[in-house]
């Protein structure tokens, strides 16, 4: 199994709903984002994928949360924008873009500080 991993990044404020510490008041974060794909196969030129496409299918899905109140962005508006949350969101987006033969989407992992992040894998 091959698995290839790209970053992006983004800003973003939120608030979280029904919790009982500080991080119900509006607050933001500088995240972080790797996403991993996978596959089995490499294509004639040796590659599972090409690295520029990922990043390109990473950044636009990251750019619609980038400089945004996450409160205000479907799917956040009712579920909470927890780093987890954000990890689905993000991982279901690009499985629906990345629509590359034989590589699936791994997992998203969501930085949210240097030491805290979460993850999402099917």
């Amino acid at each position: 199994m091959y698995r290839l991993t790209v970053e992006s990044e983004f800003s973003a404020a939120h608030h979280l709903r029904d919790y009982p510490g500080k991080c119900s008041q509006l607050h933001g974060h500088n995240y972080r984002v790797e996403v991993t794909v996978e596959g089995e196969q490499l294509d004639k030129s040796g590659m599972l994928a090409d690295f520029g496409a990922l990043k390109q299918a990473c950044a636009e899905v990251v750019d619609r949360l980038d400089h945004r109140y996450l409160n205000e962005v479907p799917p956040f508006e009712t579920t909470n924008a927890t780093c987890e949350n954000i990890c689905r969101h993000l991982y279901d987006e690009l499985a629906a873009r990345l629509q590359l033969e034989g590589v699936r989407v791994a997992e998203v992992r969501v930085w949210e500080s240097p030491g805290s992040s979460a993850a999402y894998r099917p």
